[in-house]
């Protein structure tokens, strides 16, 4: 992606990509990760879900080519506070539940590159992904995922509001995983589910983004049912993370940094998940600290994560 020093301006912020970058920042990647984490691959039974994310992400270092610190006296915060509506029709179709959903998210960023004398802060919507098609399988000790959807170029982008969210470029993402179960109780979990992004031309410029592979996984213990604490109980406790690396060469004869280096980064951290059986709802926490960033930031992304059956 973006790699000379002069080039510092376009390299804000491609984290938590839900939100996005109109300057097309560190990565191509729309998907937020950090969404998921244990269980990741296991969808609930049939019925229509709200699922509401809360993203906190903070970062201080902006990484080069070679992963090492820019020195760019670089700084961002990112709120993303995103809607997600699922819905199971309750059709069958290759023996798995049939669902669908969309996504919409609401991005406040406050930026800061002072080496480049960048500061911006503001909220927006972001760009929004559809997903008509999705599949979901359960087995006696394992569950599996399977969907196809697109992501819209609906957020806001203007070349000088760094912080406005957007990509400004059409993307297709295929995503696939599975959950299986260490033991026939069932209280033991290790899951992981792979996604791919294709993004298409940028609106306005000769660029194409590189395709995009990333996963995120989880490895959770599910407490015994009588720990309770008042309403909160069926507690999961275990570890998360995610991966991401930039797989095919950016595009175009805009394309004027060196192509051949693909921006990626790891991340690992706790997860604690409970129920509230009166409210129907399910309750998230992570933080996960990123590590091995390349061409694009790293920080601590935290998750607060809650579902609710309709």
């Amino acid at each position: 992606m973006f790699r000379n020093w002069v080039m510092v301006f376009y390299m804000l912020f491609g984290f938590v990509s839900i939100a996005g970058s109109c300057w097309a920042g560190i990565t191509g990647n729309q998907f937020t990760n950090g969404g998921d984490g244990i269980k990741t691959a296991t969808a609930p039974p049939p019925g229509t879900y709200y699922r509401f994310y809360n993203f906190f992400y903070d970062a201080g270092k902006l990484a080069d080519s070679h992963g090492d610190d820019l020195h760019a006296d670089f700084d961002v915060f990112v709120y993303a506070n995103v809607h997600r509506l699922i819905h199971f029709p309750g059709w069958k179709v290759l023996g798995a539940d049939f669902f669908s959903n969309i996504v919409i998210p609401v991005v406040y960023t406050d930026i800061e590159v002072g080496a480049a004398g960048v500061r911006d802060d503001g909220w927006s919507v972001g760009d929004i992904f559809i997903e008509p098609v999705a599949l979901a399988w359960h087995g006696e000790r394992w569950d599996a995922a399977y969907g196809m959807g697109v992501w819209a170029p609906t957020g806001s982008c203007k070349a000088s509001r760094p912080a406005l969210p957007g990509k400004d470029y059409w993307s297709g993402m295929f995503s696939a995983g599975a959950t299986v179960y260490l033991d026939a109780a069932r209280t033991w979990s290790l899951s992981a589910l792979g996604r791919y992004e294709i993004h298409g031309k940028k609106d306005g410029a000769r660029i194409t983004a590189g395709d995009d592979f990333h996963f995120e996984w989880g490895f959770g213990k599910a407490l015994p049912p009588d720990w309770k604490l008042g309403p909160l109980q069926y507690w999961e406790i275990g570890m998360a993370g995610y991966a991401q690396w930039q797989v095919t060469d950016d595009r175009g004869s805009d394309v004027v940094w060196d192509k051949s280096v693909h921006d990626r980064v790891f991340a690992v951290g706790p997860e604690i998940r409970c129920v509230i059986p009166a409210w129907k709802t399910v309750v998230e926490l992570r933080c996960e600290k990123e590590f091995g960033a390349v061409d694009r930031s790293e920080g601590v992304l935290t998750a607060l994560v809650l579902t609710r059956a309709l």
